[in-house]
């Protein structure tokens, strides 16, 4: 009998699994227990054949395999290689004290070689947290998990190889497996472009501007337009405007795409916000995350930290949108199955997009509308009042006029400039905020920022005369004094003035811009 240790992943959390070997009399069998799926079942057919091809035999009585805890669902191929090297171990061909503080991951080939696996970086972080010294992992894997610099990380090309490793011998150049692939949608794995500039989108000043204070605070944004008004375009530069992530943040946000599988391999590590656009036609699962054998993160969740951007919102299922609405308040995504309970984090910047009627021409100059009132307020009422009531920013954009783009044509802010003021902006949120878990304004509680951080008397005056009269809800007042402080560090301002909270308020009303943030964008 021998054990050596794995990692099963429960969500983006992981827990070490002991994989205990026993060989014992009895008629040929090879049994493998402790709550596995069909991945995991299936794993003995490859373990037998790439035992043998590795340089042993494969014993002929009876084999256990078990995966403790018993109780703890096992999915996945990564757990072959613990098998594998199990049945050496049991048939003491490896030293059992070379396994006692490693953990072994890794699906086999039938030849023995190893292929990579989704989830190692999580993997390997639950494996430091567990207190292992060493992880032996696929070789194409160790980019990835190498970023973890709490264990030695080992890259393996084939089980005959790391049983020469273990037993101190000279170690096989076998070749590595070359990537299929597992059918992983690299779509998911968006990461914003860089080089587009705000200044493409002519003839939407108000829109631009409320794009950058919804970057400068990470607020939500409901676009609102006929085709071709530039909403998609917006929505695209809005992820060039935001700062790199920090390490923490990337650390955990490159977690959340391995084990989706989207990971590209070549950028381990992800620096940049991710930027998902997922289909109107995409599923629930797909957009808020589960699966029919593994939980995996959805569209919601690789997004974390970055910008999740619905499209012709309206076209969405109404599950796939009302899904929205505890990730929008709570910062993560909770997916609960019969066998299976994960939760992801999903703390994202949402963007919408939504045409004012079914046929798209509703207010254009250009086009005639023909669809009835009734059928408008139909296809706007997809959008539930709660989820118009958990987004910050509400613009309206309108066809410009020739007078209008010809004067887009001009000079415009460089979005170095732009992305540099955010930055400034950013700067001065995780200084008032320090020593407390927000860092942006948007993530302030409401009562929080009431008691520490209110605005100006006037403008606290202001805001409690607009819930007085019943023309904002106290939730909307929390959100307005989270805008007017995204206003505040864009125009460095110490506290809210009565101009930011103003400027707040249209901002949440979609009520045309004015005031000393449009001045200072003028002046740029």
């Amino acid at each position: 009998m021998a054990a050596v240790h794995s990692i099963a992943l429960d969500g983006l959390a992981g827990r070490p699994v002991e994989v205990e070997v026993d060989i014992a009399s009895g008629l040929s069998a090879t049994v493998v227990v402790g709550l596995a799926d069909t991945t995991v079942s299936e794993a003995r057919n490859r373990v037998r054949s790439a035992v043998v091809n590795s340089g042993t035999s494969w014993p002929d009585t009876r084999v256990t395999i078990s995966l403790a805890p018993s109780s703890l669902p096992k999915s996945g191929s990564h757990y072959d290689l613990a098998m594998g090297l199990g049945v050496f171990a049991a048939k003491a061909v490896v030293p059992p004290e070379t396994l006692g503080t490693s953990v072994f991951l890794g699906e086999l080939a039938l030849d023995g070689r190893l292929r990579a696996v989704r989830g190692v970086l999580p993997a390997t972080l639950a494996a430091a947290e567990a207190g292992f010294e060493r992880v032996f992992v696929p070789e194409s894997n160790v980019p990835e998990a190498a970023l973890v610099p709490a264990v030695d990380v080992v890259g393996v090309r084939s089980l005959r190889q790391l049983v020469a490793m273990l037993r101190g011998e000279e170690e096989p150049d076998d070749p590595p497996v070359p990537p299929l692939g597992d059918g992983a949608d690299g779509g998911w794995a968006g990461l914003g472009p860089t080089d587009l500039d705000l200044a493409d989108v002519v003839g939407q000043e108000d829109a631009c501007l409320a794009t950058l204070i919804a970057a400068s605070g990470g607020h939500h944004l409901l676009l609102t337009g006929p085709p071709g008004v530039g909403k998609t375009m917006l929505a695209q530069r809005l992820p060039a405007l935001l700062p790199d992530l920090e390490p923490a943040d990337s650390l955990e946000v490159s977690a959340l795409h391995s084990l989706a599988g989207v990971l590209p391999a070549d950028v381990p590590m992800l620096v940049r916000p991710p930027f998902l656009e997922p289909h109107h036609t995409a599923s629930a699962v797909a957009v808020v995350g589960g699966g029919s054998r593994t939980v995996r993160p959805g569209a919601m969740s690789l997004a974390h930290h970055g910008v999740l951007f619905l499209d012709e919102a309206p076209e969405f299922a109404v599950n796939v949108l009302e899904a929205l609405r505890q990730p929008l308040e709570s910062g993560q995504v909770v997916v609960s199955r019969a066998a299976q309970t994960a939760t992801f984090p999903a703390r994202f910047q949402l963007v919408l997009a939504a045409n004012p009627c079914p046929c798209g021409h509703a207010g254009s100059v250009m086009q005639r509308c023909e669809c009835s009132a009734p059928m408008r307020r139909r296809y706007a009422d997809r959008l539930s009042g709660p989820i118009r009531d958990r987004i910050d920013i509400h613009r309206t954009l309108v066809e410009p006029s020739r007078r209008e783009l010809g004067e887009s044509l001009g000079a415009a802010p460089s979005m170095a400039d732009l992305a540099g003021r955010v930055a400034e902006a950013r700067l001065r949120q995780r200084q008032r905020y320090a020593g407390t878990p927000w860092r942006v304004n948007a993530a302030v509680p409401g009562v929080e920022l009431r008691k520490a951080w209110p605005a100006c008397d006037e403008g606290t005056r202001l805001l409690e005369r607009q819930v007085r009269g019943h023309k904002i809800t106290p939730r909307s007042a929390d959100r307005v004094l989270r805008l007017a402080w995204s206003v505040a560090d864009l125009c460095g301002h110490e506290r809210p003035t009565v101009d930011d909270v103003q400027t707040a308020l249209d901002l949440r009303r979609g009520s045309p811009l004015g005031g000393e943030v449009v001045r200072l964008m003028e002046a740029a």
